[in-house]
């Protein structure tokens, strides 16, 4: 049997291309990985960080034998794609946002990029936006504070409301119609894999209706492109985690893993560098 997708983020958000992933092919086993000892990774040193997830990958793959891997990060993707393939032998899928998928359904052709501060002002991000919506104007939000909400709801808390509200000012703002000469914005991509983990509440707190675009189901299509067969009678389930993280159980349960195991990824990259 072969073994099973490996999804790969700095915390939890990566459950969400899980949840994509399992909606296409409810059958598929997977495990999954996260370096919950260095979230967040958009405060960290690049080059340090590139070899850290290089590491954690590697021993996640080999703790689970991995068939694929999805790096479901866009701070771990820009980073340390190239390497991961160069490393490892079997196939590396990794993660952008949809700005594509959100320039083809916008009608107003004004464009919200909700993401992270690190994905939202890096070159990667404007080289997308130049590529596939260069006719389309584009609110970026930086909306890191929604990351700590995901995080805190898969831990059991409720995400708070006002919190979010104060975060997300900037894109209802875009969002209402005004005088200005700028039509209201239509589209919203969530541009970090954290982020649909709180679409219900994003949904109740927009000030109109929007279109919400993630990279979730353009994995899944992906994974099942270099895998040849992702049916499997037994899934795994297994998690790997870089710290302890018992209070995480409950959530991950949620999205069909089991409860967390802690990953040896060797004594040069451990949390001295925190």
């Amino acid at each position: 049997m072969k073994g099973p997708v490996l999804i790969f983020d700095s915390g939890v958000g990566g459950l969400s291309v899980a949840e994509s992933l399992r909606q296409h092919y409810p059958n598929t086993a997977m495990c999954y990985a996260c370096d919950n000892a260095w979230l967040p990774y958009g405060l960290r040193d690049d080059g340090l960080l590139a070899k850290r997830i290089v590491a954690v990958c590697q021993a996640a793959v080999d703790a689970c034998q991995a068939s694929v891997l999805v790096v479901a990060c866009n701070t771990a993707s820009t980073l340390a794609l190239e390497n991961l393939r160069d490393r490892l032998t079997i196939p590396v899928i990794g993660t952008v946002p949809a700005i594509k998928p959100a320039a083809a359904i916008s009608k107003t052709r004004h464009i919200g990029l909700l993401a992270t501060k690190a994905t939202v002002g890096r070159p990667y991000t404007q080289r997308l936006i130049d590529n596939f919506a260069s006719d389309c104007l584009i609110t970026r939000v930086a909306a890191d504070a929604l990351v700590v909400e995901a995080e805190a709801y898969l831990a059991g808390a409720t995400p708070d409301m006002a919190r979010m509200q104060a975060g997300l000012a900037p894109l209802w703002a875009a969002a209402t119609p005004s005088s200005s000469a700028y039509p209201a914005l239509d589209t919203v991509v969530l541009g970090c894999t954290h982020f649909p983990l709180l679409k219900t509440w994003l949904e109740q707190l927009a000030p109109v209706p929007l279109q919400w675009v993630d990279s979730g189901d353009a994995i899944a299509r992906r994974v099942t492109q270099v895998v040849d067969e992702l049916i499997s009678d037994q899934p795994d389930g297994r998690c790997f985690t870089t710290a302890p993280a018992t209070n995480l159980t409950a959530g991950l349960a949620r999205y069909g893993f089991k409860a967390p195991q802690l990953l040896d990824v060797g004594m040069n990259m451990g949390a001295e560098h925190r």
